[in-house]
């Protein structure tokens, strides 16, 4: 069935435009979603918060009140598991590498088809999900574990708030110490694709990663190959 991946997920369509609100929302429950909608950012933060069933966000940047950026990085502070996907104006400068930084899953360029969009949320969700069917081992060094699988790391038994993005990615790291990582591989193995066409997306992922986890006192991190790209380092 086409539409069977989108069968029963709720989706959160944060759009401030009421007539591209209204036709995005009857286009997606057409599909089978349970779409719900808000019209600002602080709305679609409020909604968020109240509910955990939420399997993925379609958010604008440019929204009223607070705007999509800040809404990101609010619901990141008790979601870190939820899919968010931005709606992007590409002529912008430096929006895309900010899109990636300010903690969305994956982007759409505006204007945009409500077929793009619908393929665009099949994709990340196909992606997603066949990561949890396919369990990964769970990686552990001292006081480190990574959970590919429930998109869980911990440090000395204490979980720390990465996002889906920022897990696949130590994990993929953590997988082969020792082994360099270009920024063209990490962004075919992690998105699947060339993301952004712009590596400094990757750079930028890398630093959110080493500010949640600890430098000092640990015997692991990420080592940054110069002119190269990265690797998970053990025994520094």
């Amino acid at each position: 069935m086409e539409n069977e991946i989108l069968l029963g997920k709720k989706i959160l369509i944060v759009e401030d435009d009421i007539s591209s609100r209204l036709y995005l929302n009857k286009i997606l429950e057409r599909t089978g979603v349970v779409a719900l909608s808000a019209c600002d950012g602080r709305e679609a933060v409020a909604i968020a918060s109240r509910d955990p069933e939420i399997d993925l966000i379609l958010m604008d940047i440019q929204l009223p009140i607070i705007d999509g950026y800040e809404a990101a990085a609010q619901i990141r502070k008790f979601r870190s598991d939820v899919i968010i996907i931005a709606q992007t104006a590409y002529s912008l400068s430096g929006e895309r590498e900010k899109v990636i930084s300010s903690g969305f899953d994956d982007y759409i360029v505006k204007p945009f088809s409500v077929r793009e969009v619908v393929a665009r949320i099949k994709a990340v969700l196909r992606r997603t999900e066949q990561k949890q069917v396919q369990p990964q081992p769970i990686l552990r060094f001292e006081g480190l574990e990574i959970n590919a699988s429930s998109y869980d790391v911990r440090v000395d038994g204490k979980s720390v708030p990465l996002t889906p993005k920022e897990v696949e990615i130590l994990y993929l790291l953590a997988s082969q110490p020792g082994r360099v990582f270009d920024r063209e591989q990490i962004l075919a193995k992690v998105w699947g694709y060339d993301y952004f066409g712009d590596t400094r997306a990757v750079d930028t992922q890398i630093k959110r990663i080493r500010q949640k986890l600890p430098q000092d006192s640990v015997d692991w991190g990420i080592k940054t190959v110069y002119g190269i790209g990265y690797k998970f380092e053990t025994g520094k």
